[in-house]
């Protein structure tokens, strides 16, 4: 249970509505929480929730950069994670581990995407996409996100775990896809954590589905750490097994595993989310769209790594992230309570008018020739924490981007535009079923040769 308060420390000013209500809001209308708490009490405010959990929102750059510089030791990002985070990846991800624990694991596994090793990926990433864009539908409505999330999770299992064969992906594929459906609703799983409501309960039904994917993903493990030739292979995983720490040690079995599971949800879902937005943003701005696509045609890049900063700036897939204040500390005059969990949020600094002038709007000329505002723009998290693969998941949006707009005249399905919904800790388009943010594709099949001259049938324009 969270302590009482030390005296002269007070929880910042926020929504008094019970925790319940608060709870429900950040749930069901998250932005337009988070706007109107924004509007009410400035850049610090503290939403309430049940169990004594206190969420300081920060929006300010000046308090991101001093909570993104403070002392890991009383700004605890593993411990704020750990809660939600760590049946699903694991005691020794790096996601939720703090202190020496998370350097070493963060040093082991940042050469694994080293940019010369990324570039050596472009083609299978390039590949894969173009086989999504030749299963789609010409001149039929379907949803873009289910279509982001089979590339990204294709990359996953052939660019991050080495998996060739077509039986062993189909294998893994089961397994996370069971894994993902169970944790869509994550607070419906915690309230049945540790009790026995039965097997089809929904904590032990996720238990089942994780412990099968763990064992799949063991097998793989223990069959390439033996396989010839790892010092030849490219992928994640081989890489991860050949990593030694600074007292050459490697890493156990355990710790890869976690670590792969990191990289499966943090990377595959959040890229395939982003990657919607994206679409989405560029189906609703046609003027976006045609310049994109004619700077793309002419070898002009800049406006793409652009339209890639704006999607993340005004779509972020997570709202905010987290550090649990192990001691009682002070935080731009406040003094923040131990037990509380400050939280840089990432929604509304990147929604900050006297950062970005008409904040809603999408537009990514705002950030041609110039970079965005320190701690003003902040989707991959700061500091020593700055998500680990954050240049992945922006090197596969420049692979994939370009070969839709160039292969598709994709088209939304309403000129209304909405606010996203969430998805267990994300904000992602609406579902299928919910006409306004399906994206629909305007195409007719054509036939274009690909390097090894198989035929590809793809839609242009």
């Amino acid at each position: 249970m969270p302590r009482a308060p030390a005296p002269g420390a007070v929880l910042p000013q926020g929504p008094r509505y019970p925790r319940a209500v608060q709870a429900m809001l950040w749930l069901k209308r998250p932005t337009w929480f988070l706007g109107h708490c924004s509007r009410a009490y400035g850049e610090v405010f503290t939403v309430r929730l049940p169990l004594g959990v206190n969420l300081i929102q920060i929006t300010s750059p000046e308090l991101v950069k001093a909570v993104f510089g403070g002392s890991g030791d009383v700004l605890a990002a593993g411990a704020a994670n750990a809660t939600i985070l760590e049946p699903l990846l694991g005691p020794h991800s790096v996601l939720v581990l703090d202190g020496p624990e998370h350097l070493r694991q963060r040093k082991l596994i940042g050469p694994a995407f080293h940019g010369d090793r990324m570039r050596a990926w472009e083609a299978t990433v390039r590949d894969i996409t173009r086989a999504e864009i030749a299963r789609w539908p010409a001149g039929k409505p379907f949803a873009l996100r289910p279509a982001m999330q089979s590339i990204t999770l294709e990359v996953i299992l052939r660019v991050v775990f080495g998996v060739e064969d077509r039986a062993r992906q189909d294998d893994l594929r089961r397994h996370i896809v069971s894994v993902t459906s169970l944790g869509q609703r994550p607070f419906l799983l915690f309230a049945t954590r540790d009790r026995n409501l039965g097997p089809h309960a929904p904590w032990a039904r996720f238990l089942r589905a994780r412990d099968a994917m763990y064992a799949a993903l063991a097998s793989q493990i223990g069959e390439r750490r033996h396989a010839p030739g790892l010092e030849e292979r490219s992928d994640v995983l081989s890489q991860l097994l050949l990593a030694r720490d600074e007292q050459g040690d490697a890493m156990t079995d355990e710790e890869i595993r976690d670590e792969l599971v990191t990289l499966l949800f943090a990377g595959h879902e959040t890229t395939a989310t982003s990657l919607a937005w994206a679409f989405d943003l560029l189906g609703h701005h046609p003027r976006v769209l045609n310049r994109l696509t004619a700077d793309l045609a002419d070898g002009r890049p800049e406006y793409l790594e652009a339209t890639i900063k704006e999607t993340m700036r005004l779509r972020p897939v997570i709202a905010l992230v987290d550090r649990l204040v192990r001691e009682d500390t002070q935080i731009g005059g406040h003094t923040i309570p131990a037990d509380a969990i400050v939280c840089p949020n990432i929604y509304l600094a990147q929604r900050r008018a006297d950062l970005y002038e008409d904040p809603a709007a999408f537009r990514p000329e705002r950030f041609t020739g110039q970079a965005p505002p320190h701690f003003g723009w902040f989707p991959f998290g700061g500091g020593i924490r700055r998500c680990l693969g954050a240049s992945f998941a922006t090197f596969e949006m420049r692979i994939v981007i370009p070969e839709v707009v160039q292969a598709v005249a994709l088209r939304p399905a309403s000129r209304r535009i909405r606010a996203g919904r969430r998805e267990a800790v994300t904000f992602v388009p609406h579902l299928p079923f919910s006409p306004v943010r399906d994206i629909r594709a305007a195409i007719r099949p054509v036939t274009i040769g690909v390097e090894n001259d198989v035929p590809l049938h793809l839609a242009m324009p």
